[in-house]
């Protein structure tokens, strides 16, 4: 059991969001995942606590709806369903999103 839940920790957090909301929001220690839409809260804060190696103080979750776009003008589609996180870290913790060079 414990290796499934392991293995599954690197599934949960698929990449990070990078929007100006975002960013405005990295000013009070909170940082924006896309998630696996089948992650819980305490997996999430499990994940990111042993990816990045910091102490998560809580986790916001939402589900947007999903976008229509349309294609070639007539045809409409709908965009993939995604899973958002919003993550507070505790005082003094980082997470270095763009890697100096």
């Amino acid at each position: 059991m414990a290796e499934y839940f392991t293995g599954r920790l690197a599934n949960v957090i698929r990449r990070p969001l990078i929007t100006e909301k975002a960013n405005r929001a990295l000013e009070q220690n909170l940082y924006t995942f896309e998630v696996d839409p089948r992650a819980n809260k305490l997996e999430i804060k499990a994940a990111v606590e042993k990816l990045f190696d910091v102490r998560v103080l809580a986790v916001n979750t939402m589900n947007p709806p999903r976008r229509t776009k349309r294609r070639a003008g007539r045809l409409a589609g709908k965009c993939a369903q995604i899973k958002k996180a919003m993550v507070r870290l505790a005082e003094g913790s980082a997470i270095q999103l763009f890697p100096e060079s």
